[in-house]
């Protein structure tokens, strides 16, 4: 039986359609076709809201970095209690997301998408990303200026670690399993990180 998608929302029809499909077979393992058929509409249905399957896994990516750059805010809580409680708390949500929204942060991390090809991709995935830089800013503003490390470049560190967490520990992979949480593995790694650049004391 088709679902009646009335003509407002076909196009968040496919978009869910594609998130189950990017959970089950990865964001290049489907057809807009396939697309077509799990949200119950012709294929013919999808090119009047998408111009190809790039089009669509983009949509899917941008609402990801939507709710991705939401989460980052709340976690980060204007730098509260602590500048390291919010820095860490922004690591923790990286986690949190791509455990329960593990379609969207496929479309977003491993589809290829490339940026700038999606101008309104890269605007939301900049504001996911300021979140941190912000975090990491905020970490570092009791080094004198010519002390500080570009918060830029640690943020970016600790967003490649928490990926390397996500995709090493929490994905499934064969013989990935480790003997700690991945939320254990990435404050302690974060802890280490800080230590090395100054921006904590030895007993902090």
């Amino acid at each position: 039986m088709k679902r009646g998608y009335h003509h407002g929302n076909l196009r968040q029809a496919l978009v869910e359609a594609a998130l189950e499909l990017i959970a089950d077979q990865g964001p290049t393992g489907f057809t807009l076709s396939e697309a077509a058929k799990t949200a119950d509409v012709t294929p013919a249905a999808v090119y009047r809201h998408f111009a190809g399957r790039d089009d669509l896994i983009a949509e899917v990516a941008r609402q990801g970095y939507d709710i991705f750059a939401a989460l980052m805010e709340f976690a980060y809580n204007n730098g509260q209690p602590t500048a390291l409680a919010a820095f860490e708390a922004t690591g923790r949500a990286y986690l949190a997301f791509a455990r329960k929204y593990p379609g969207h942060y496929m479309a977003m991390f491993e589809s290829g998408l490339s940026l700038q090809a999606h101008p309104d991709l890269a605007i939301v995935a900049q504001k996911a990303r300021a979140v941190l830089e912000q975090a990491a800013e905020k970490l570092s503003q009791h080094l004198p200026v010519g002390k500080r490390p570009p918060s830029s470049m640690f943020s970016a560190h600790i967003w490649a670690m928490s990926h390397g967490v996500v995709e090493l520990y929490m994905r499934g992979a064969p013989g990935a399993k480790s003997p700690f949480p991945p939320e254990d593995l990435l404050e302690a790694g974060i802890g280490i990180y800080l230590r090395g650049l100054g921006l904590l004391r030895p007993d902090t």
